[in-house]
C-alpha cells in the first residue's frame, strides 16, 4: 500500500508557487524585467477586466490587455510590483513589441492560453 503524504494548511500556505522569469528587453536599452505569475486573485481580476456584459451577452474589451498584464506581472527583486493598475494606461503607450514580450512570459507562468481568453468571450 503506497504512503501518501497530504498537505497541511500550512504547508500549502508555506509554499512559494509563483515561479518568475527574468526577461531581456532589448527595446528597453537591453535590460532585464521581472516577470512573475499571476496570483489567483489577480487573474480572476484581469480576467474580470477584460469581459464586458451587456444585458445577456458578453463581449472582450481587449483594449490595452498586454500593458494591464504587464502592469500586474512586472516585479521587482523582493517579488513586489513594480507598476500599479492605474499605471497600465502609460504602459500601453510603450513599444508593442516590447509589451508583447512581456506578455507572452507572463501568460505562459499564469498558464493563460490563447484559448482561455476565446472561452471567456464564449461563456
Amino acid at each position: 500500500m503506497e504512503n501518501k503524504k497530504f498537505l497541511t494548511r500550512d504547508d500549502i500556505l508555506g509554499i512559494n508557487d509563483l515561479p518568475y522569469e527574468d526577461v531581456l528587453i532589448p527595446e528597453w536599452g537591453n535590460r532585464y524585467v521581472r516577470v512573475r505569475a499571476l496570483t489567483g486573485a489577480e487573474r480572476d481580476a484581469f480576467e474580470q477586466s477584460i469581459v464586458e456584459q451587456r444585458g445577456k451577452s458578453t463581449s472582450m474589451n481587449l483594449k490595452n490587455i498586454r500593458a494591464k498584464l504587464v502592469a500586474l506581472t512586472v516585479v521587482d527583486e523582493d517579488g513586489k510590483r513594480v507598476f500599479s493598475d492605474e499605471d497600465a494606461e502609460l504602459l500601453g503607450r510603450k513599444s508593442a513589441a516590447a509589451l508583447n514580450r512581456v506578455f507572452e512570459v507572463a501568460q505562459r507562468l499564469s498558464g493563460l492560453r490563447p484559448e482561455d481568453v476565446e472561452e471567456l468571450a464564449g461563456n
